[in-house]
């Protein structure tokens, strides 16, 4: 019955209060670069879209198909990816790799909300899924940068 206990903590009330306000939900009319990303293992996926400038993200939405985890992550990256640069997302999504994968310690800020996915951890068939905001973000923000030197 450990693992009932472990899987309750994991899904704390935190993490499924980020999975149900989850912001900038949607799709743009006109993004400068699109980009879905999904889990193989657990089919989770995230397509996000990004408008940029002078290399800060300036819109941002996301279409969140994923488990309450990749729901929750996604949460945390829709409340402060607004002003950021690739490099801060980028950072961002190696620290948490690190914190989930290496027992890294949790992402510096504005990323620091991901602290709420410490317990994850131990669950490492989940880690995918809570990268994939982060994956597609990086992802998107490249795409768009190639975007804007054509």
């Amino acid at each position: 019955m450990s693992g009932d206990r472990d899987l309750v903590k994991l899904y704390s009330q935190r993490i499924l209060a980020l999975a149900a306000d989850i912001p900038h939900l949607g799709r743009l009319d006109h993004p400068d670069a699109s980009v879905k990303k999904r889990s193989p293992l657990c089919g989770s996926t995230v397509t996000v879209d990004v408008v940029t400038k002078d290399g800060k993200v300036t819109d941002f939405a996301q279409d969140v198909k994923a488990c309450a985890l990749g729901q929750a992550a996604a949460s945390v990256v829709g409340r402060v990816v607004i002003g950021a640069s690739r490099a801060e997302v980028e950072k961002a999504r190696d620290q948490l790799k690190a914190m989930l994968k290496e027992g890294g310690p949790v992402p510096e800020a504005p990323f620091d909300g991901f602290e709420v996915l410490l317990p994850a951890r131990e669950f490492k068939n989940r880690h995918a899924s809570i990268l994939l905001a982060l994956e597609a973000t990086v992802e998107a923000m490249a795409e768009a940068e190639q975007a804007h030197c054509a």
